[in-house]
């Protein structure tokens, strides 16, 4: 249920406004047990993963480092290589 949810922090380019919601959204989907709300609860769902998105936005945009940003391509072959140790296979979307 959780595969959205990546680290977004400190990467060039900058985590976008669509990785951002995707992992919001996971975690709304998490907490509430659910990956479709009913009808009388969309509302409120829609209105967790706004406010879950904007929050991670602005502290996704108020993070300093003084470490170079990290290179989203050489992270997802190194998450491929702890996977082919771990199960004996390469993932298809790390």
């Amino acid at each position: 249920m959780c595969r959205n949810i990546r680290t977004l922090a400190h990467f060039e380019p900058p985590a976008s406004e669509d990785e951002v919601r995707a992992s919001a959204l996971q975690f709304v989907r998490k907490l509430s047990g659910t990956t479709r709300p009913s009808r009388a609860n969309e509302a409120a769902f829609n209105q967790a993963v706004d406010e879950v998105a904007a929050a991670a936005s602005r502290m996704l945009e108020s993070f300093e480092s003084a470490a170079p940003p990290r290179n989203r391509e050489v992270e997802r072959r190194k998450a491929q290589a702890r996977t082919q140790r771990r199960f004996g296979h390469v993932a298809r979307d790390v």
